[in-house]
């Protein structure tokens, strides 16, 4: 059997770290992921917004170079989920947790000025 998601889409808004309270870090973003074909109804491409989990080092890495627009790859699994709520009820759902992020275009000030250091070095040489 197999579990692999793959989705490439925008960062809705700025990601955060959180640490948990056995010392584990973990960011929830949501990927603005835009569909390949366009709705029948209006002719225009759908967007699905979809919420990430991200754990221990990949949380910190997205934390670090990632802002709110950014455009980031992320392969991962989907895991069920059963939440509890106030009433008794149990509501389940699936969510994504990512097992890797590649940053195809990232939106912090301080990482593109480096990217824009390295790719002058680059074409100096």
């Amino acid at each position: 059997m197999l579990n692999n998601v793959v989705l490439v889409g925008r960062v809705v808004r700025q990601p955060e770290l959180i640490v948990t309270q056995d010392g584990k870090k973990v960011s929830t973003i949501t990927l603005a992921v835009t569909r390949s074909f366009k709705n029948a109804m209006s002719g225009e491409y759908e967007t699905d917004f979809i919420n990430i989990t991200l754990w221990e080092g990949i949380a910190k890495s997205v934390v670090d170079y990632c802002g709110k627009g950014a455009i980031i790859g992320v392969k991962g699994r989907l895991v069920h989920k059963t939440y509890e709520i106030a009433n008794q009820k149990s509501i389940r759902g699936v969510e994504v947790v990512a097992e890797k992020v590649s940053f195809i275009q990232t939106r912090t000030k301080e990482h593109q000025s480096h990217l824009e250091e390295e790719v002058s070095v680059e074409l100096a040489m």
